[in-house]
Parts: C-alpha cells; sequence; structure tokens
C-alpha cells in the first residue's frame, strides 16, 4: 500500500498517474472499491470526500473505520491511497466539516500506520516520507 498525500492541488493524482502511465489502473474517485482480484493498480483518491457523504448520512466513524479495514484488508493488488491533508490548523466553519475533520485525522493515523510507502507531494514535488522509492517499488511488484 502506497499513500500519496498534499495539500488540495498540489498534483497529487498527476504524480499518481505519471507514475502508473501505462499500466493497469482501476481508480476509485470519492468511494472505495468493491471487492477486485485483477492484475493491475487500485487507487482510490478524495476519500474525504466519501468520508463526508457517510457522516452526512449519519454513519458514525467506527463504521466508517470498519468500512476502509475492510476495504484495505480485501484489495489484493498493490494500491495507492491520494489523500487531502485537511488538517493545516484552519477550524472548519461547520459542525459536519469539523467532525469530518477529526474522522479523517484519526482514519489517517490508521491508514499511515498499514502503509508501507509514504509520499507527500508539495506543489508537485515529491517527497518519500516511509519507504522505498515509488519508482523501484514499481517495477519490482510489476505482475
Amino acid at each position: 500500500m502506497h499513500i500519496i498525500f498534499g495539500g488540495a492541488f498540489n498534483g497529487k493524482r498527476q504524480y499518481v498517474k505519471e507514475r502508473l502511465a501505462g499500466m493497469d489502473v482501476s481508480w476509485h474517485e470519492g468511494r472505495l472499491p468493491e471487492t477486485e482480484n485483477g492484475n493491475g493498480f487500485i487507487v482510490i483518491a478524495g476519500l474525504e470526500l466519501w468520508v463526508k457523504e457517510q457522516l452526512g448520512r449519519g454513519v458514525n466513524e467506527e463504521r466508517i473505520l470498519v468500512q476502509v479495514k475492510k476495504a484495505v484488508a480485501e484489495m489484493q493488488q498493490d494500491h495507492f491511497w491520494v489523500l487531502t491533508d485537511m488538517n493545516r490548523g484552519i477550524v472548519p466553519a461547520t459542525a459536519l466539516e469539523r467532525e469530518m475533520r477529526d474522522v479523517i485525522g484519526r482514519l489517517y493515523q490508521y491508514l499511515f500506520a498499514q502503509a508501507e510507502q509514504i509520499t507527500r507531494i508539495w506543489y508537485g514535488i515529491p517527497q518519500t516520507i516511509k519507504g522505498a522509492d515509488q519508482n523501484e517499488n514499481l517495477h519490482k511488484n510489476r505482475r
């Protein structure tokens, strides 16, 4: 599992698209993937949108975490999580957005602990936070 994170519009998706160009990729924007057993890569992006939708429907934090843990456990191919950093000191105006920020923070802690690799994207510049270089790993794990 590889996490790519950074602020909004910092080039996270572009970074992933460039690294996975020409490969079999299943992209999931704003949703968790259903069980997939393929040969390609899975990309989950826009998780914060999915969390906000779940909270808006009355789903509690514990249930959200269970769903994410289940998705992680069921993915058999290499997967990438494109995560937006939402905890840079700005307090959201609405109660739902404050709850979302808190849930996202705890959810990211879980995902970051599970990840073999973490890359921060800062205005298009990648910085490895955890694990091996992305390019080396892609070549080792191609199936």
